[in-house]
């Protein structure tokens, strides 16, 4: 028995373009091989079935062949005349139009359709992905030329065989971002110099801007990859791979989903109470108070004012103060009966 392609996508036969497009991409992120170091060879093949799947009911002509003689008919090909009843005279000769084509063999001997062959399903995640979703962001939906982000860095390091060693060579360079440009996300853009080596051995060079949406919230370590942008000297065109990297701050430290300040207190404020002004990184300005005593390395937690939590568009971290207290280097006799005065009552 063939597979059943809309179990595999987990879709009625009355999908539409948008639940069938809306279920891969759900599907493909969940079982890329490169987030299952551990079950890498059983997700490569649900990776594939998943591509498969879609590949042959986001087309409406593949769609109608596999609905009629099922998968066993749509990759052993029809024979002439066979897909008549289905309204293609001639057996399927011509497969042209109709959804995304990848590749597919147009017709057999005498006319008859040769059968489907599976694309690659790298080639098919780089095609959806390529017009962004959610953290992934793309380039106007190009094939090959999109990005590819990892917010979690377990994307795109495994090179161990399977899927990931079919990847071009690929050339690493650092993204440097300010903490405001990741909190609030930006826009960069920048221009690189390609080197292509021709059949004659002649290098050429041309420049090309390329485009990274930061994310709100994206953490450093993250990984923005434009496939086959690089330089092409013989041996396949190279991945050009950004990684983001995080600015220092003046005023906070960044800690996973958390922001850390460190406030100097004086003396007098640390006793007897304080209220200091605090701008935060998308512009605002809250007032940081205490009327209690505050000891040497006390520290106090704000939720919800730390960084933007990327895979949550409402979610933000804490900002932790960790209080220094300024002690005065020296004291008048008078000052040290008022203190002593104070303390012994």
């Amino acid at each position: 028995m063939g597979k059943d392609y809309y179990a595999i996508l987990g879709v009625s036969k009355r999908a539409s373009e948008d639940e069938l497009k809306k279920a891969y991409r759900k599907l493909a992120l969940k079982w890329h091989p490169d987030r299952h170091v551990d079950d890498k060879q059983d997700a490569e093949v649900k990776f594939k079935n998943i591509s498969e799947a879609y590949e042959v009911l986001s087309d409406k002509q593949k769609r109608q062949i596999y609905d009629t003689y099922g998968e066993e008919g749509l990759k052993g090909g029809v024979p002439p005349g066979g897909g008549g009843g289905s309204g293609f005279p001639g057996g399927m000769g011509n497969m042209g139009g109709g959804g995304t084509t990848f590749s597919f063999s147009s017709s057999g001997p005498g006319g008859g359709f040769a059968g489907f062959n599976p694309s690659n399903p790298e080639d098919i995640f780089a095609q959806l992905f390529g017009g962004g979703l959610g953290g992934l962001s793309g380039l106007g939906g190009r094939a090959r030329n999109s990005q590819f982000m990892d917010t979690d860095g377990d994307m795109g390091n495994h090179h161990h065989g399977g899927m990931s060693s079919r990847r071009p060579n690929e050339v690493t360079r650092p993204l440097a971002c300010t903490l405001e440009e990741i909190y609030n996300g930006c826009t960069k853009k920048l221009k690189v110099t390609r080197r292509v080596l021709d059949q004659a051995g002649a290098v050429s060079t041309s420049e090309k801007l390329l485009q990274v949406d930061v994310k709100p919230g994206w953490k450093a370590g993250t990984k923005i990859r434009f496939q086959k942008d690089g330089d092409d000297m013989g041996h396949g065109a190279q991945d050009i791979v950004f990684v983001l990297e995080e600015k220092p701050h003046p005023l906070f430290k960044r800690d996973g989903d958390d922001l850390k300040l460190d406030m100097t207190l004086t003396l007098e404020e640390a006793l007897c109470g304080f209220k200091k002004p605090v701008q935060l990184l998308n512009g605002k300005t809250i007032q940081v108070s205490n009327t209690s005593v505050i000891k040497p390395g006390q520290i106090s937690r704000m939720a919800g004012y730390g960084m933007r939590v990327s895979r949550q568009p409402n979610g933000y971290g804490a900002l932790i103060i960790t209080y220094k207290i300024q002690f005065p280097t020296s004291l008048t006799p008078s000052q040290k009966e008022k203190i002593h005065e104070a303390l012994t009552q």
